[in-house]
């Protein structure tokens, strides 16, 4: 399978992007590796690492890269050769079974939903980040890619986090739970009314509404909600993830006695930083695109990149578009485009 890596994405690019490239070449011997960036800035970091002429490696030059502190617009506006864009195009005319990027998270849902398109009745692709839980893992979906949404959309994302809970926890019916602020129907915002009117008519496992303060219980192996909500969450947990990180530090650090106690448990401590540990869990994938695509953090590292590589690797193996689409069918949600184009012709008449 042939994977492209945006060689210029990230707050440590390219150096930490080549790196992380080179441990899957030997990590993965059935990936093919396509480096996208800058041929005057990663040539150093691939001579440096010795795979400039890996049988595996190829590059294609990417003029621009789309900044962090740029719209996510400018993937397809001012930045049209930039390194996100040409993946994506790469994708979209099948040179590539799949793509990765730790760069801007808008610029690559822009480009993908753009240039690649979405899957037949997925009408916004969606962010599904691995958290987590008491016991394990649950997949938080939609978690940025989309900051207003629709209670249809929601449906879809519950589709699509159930194909994603069946590959990586083995579940054949996943629990999908709507994250609000009461367990009752009658509890949340409009759009999670709307939307749990629809998932409980839907063929699928749903539990009903969760709350925050429940879902790292397993209540529920997918949580559903919307972009702006799921990224709050996602960013809120990192950031008490290492404040709590900092008072333990702090706490063990004030005498000697605690302190002997610490050393005592260190192997404790790295086995509890493990626990969600985003450098092993590499990346997010944005489901719904007519291809795969994982989003890295921001600071990924290079064993990060090389875990997004692993995890758009299993993406492509288990054939999860295939898969969603075929849920969307079997729940009558897939969008009938004949009728969709005759009522735009209809009103576009008026």
């Amino acid at each position: 399978m042939k994977i492209a890596v945006d060689a210029m994405g990230g707050d440590y690019a390219p150096s930490v992007v080549i790196e992380g490239i080179t441990a899957a070449l030997y990590d993965f011997p059935d990936c093919e590796l396509v480096v996208v960036g800058h041929l005057g800035k990663i040539s150093y970091y691939m001579e440096k690492y010795g795979i400039e002429n890996h049988p595996r490696i190829k590059t294609v030059h990417a003029e621009e890269v789309v900044e962090m502190s740029d719209p996510s617009t400018a993937a397809l506006r001012g930045k049209k050769n930039s390194s996100i864009t040409v993946c994506a195009k790469l994708l979209r005319d099948g040179e590539v079974d799949a793509i990765v990027s730790a760069g801007h998270t808008g610029a690559a849902v822009a480009a993908t939903k753009i240039i690649v398109r979405t899957l037949p009745g997925i009408e916004r692709p969606a962010i599904a980040a691995l958290l987590p839980a008491q016991h394990g893992q649950f997949i938080l979906i939609d978690a940025g890619a989309n900051t207003d949404c629709e209670a249809k959309n929601l449906a879809q994302f519950a589709l699509m986090g159930e194909a994603y809970a069946k590959l990586i926890f083995g579940h054949e019916k996943p629990k999908i739970g709507l994250l609000s602020v009461g367990g009752e129907d009658v509890k949340g915002n409009e759009l999670t009314k709307e939307a749990f009117k629809i998932l409980s008519e839907m063929s699928i496992n749903f539990v009903g509404n969760v709350e925050g303060d429940t879902i790292f219980e397993n209540v529920a192996d997918v949580v559903v909600c919307d972009g702006f909500m799921g990224n709050i969450l996602l960013k809120g947990s990192e950031g008490l993830a290492k404040a709590i990180m900092h008072w333990m530090k702090d706490i063990f650090s004030k005498n000697p006695i605690r302190m002997t106690g610490a050393m005592l448990a260190r192997s404790a401590f790295k086995e509890l930083k493990e626990i969600g540990d985003a450098e092993e869990l590499g990346g997010a994938p944005l489901l719904g695109i007519k291809g795969i695509c994982v989003i890295g953090h921001g600071s990924s590292t290079p064993k990060a990149v090389r875990n997004a590589i692993r995890v758009a690797s299993d993406f492509v193996r288990f054939d999860i578009n295939e898969k969603i689409t075929r849920r969307i069918i079997e729940t009558n949600m897939m969008i009938n485009e004949k009728d969709k184009n005759e009522n735009s012709s209809v009103h576009g008449n008026e």
